[in-house]
């Protein structure tokens, strides 16, 4: 059961040597590397949530792709670049130097191997920046890598429609959304009688920077919670979870058709 919730199939490690040479279309065919982290999500949730995600909906969505879609998911980056959550003991963290030094490397092996198309599926918000930093050193590199650095929860889905406004708004880490899906992909390992709400002290003397957004400032967990949640987890249910991983996945399923049929574009 090395390959988890990813399809036997679609898991690139089981294939030989062999196999890999013999894929044909090969400058088509899509590589997904799943990245998270390994980091608090309050006393409720277990330091696992982000790589549990994303291993969940990839393996949702690669069951529902379309078999004439060469496509195949390599094993989850399970560690991150968690500092911002450092305080709460559990976590591990890489240097943003160490995790963009290990993508770019996996990356180059994987052009080596013949592929062209590489996407970095990301669940981890602390992130996205080394992501899109390392696909554009690989484009530059190899001028005809195409690579993709996408974050998991924003492919098209109904998350938002499920949650409070208030929720939607300001649910940043550990709360509604995360709780509810790990109550759909990992029920034994959430602690409802755990769960809090506890949202960010409001911050005097600004109208416009925020800790998420256009024009954040840079933030530790601690600075904005005391229990490691941002949001409220009190509300999460397994019936939300199911509507949640079956959106995502749905999501992942078109952006995963879009990438196979993508080509650069040239001017």
């Amino acid at each position: 059961m090395m390959h988890g919730f990813i399809p036997p199939s679609r898991f690139f490690p089981y294939l030989t040597w062999r196999d890999v040479q013999a894929i044909p279309d090969k400058e088509n065919t899509v590589i997904i590397q799943p990245v998270a982290a390994i980091e608090q999500h309050g006393a409720h949730l277990p330091l696992i949530v982000d790589a549990a995600i994303g291993m969940g909906v990839l393996g949702k969505a690669l069951e529902k792709l379309d078999d004439n879609i060469p496509a195949f998911a390599l094993p989850m980056l399970y560690y991150g670049k968690s500092n911002e959550h450092w305080h709460f003991p559990g976590t591990i963290t890489l240097t943003t130097e160490t995790l963009s030094a290990t993508i770019m490397e996996v990356g180059e092996s994987i052009y080596r191997a013949g592929f062209r198309k590489l996407v970095l599926m990301n669940s981890h918000g602390g992130q996205p920046q080394i992501m899109q930093m390392v696909a554009r050193d690989l484009h530059v590199k190899y001028h005809d890598f195409m690579v993709f650095p996408l974050f998991t929860w924003r492919v098209p889905n109904i998350t938002k429609d499920l949650l409070t406004p208030k929720e939607a708004q300001k649910g940043m880490h550990a709360g509604d959304a995360e709780t509810s899906i790990l109550l759909a992909l990992l029920p034994e390992q959430v602690k409802m009688d755990k769960a809090v709400a506890e949202y960010p002290p409001e911050i005097p003397n600004t109208t416009l920077l925020t800790p998420e957004g256009k024009l954040p400032f840079a933030w530790t967990t601690k600075d904005l919670s005391q229990s490691g949640v941002i949001g409220d987890a009190t509300t999460a249910t397994l019936e939300k979870g199911q509507q949640i991983l079956e959106s995502v996945a749905n999501g992942w399923v078109e952006v995963i058709r879009d990438i196979y049929a993508f080509q650069q574009p040239t001017a």
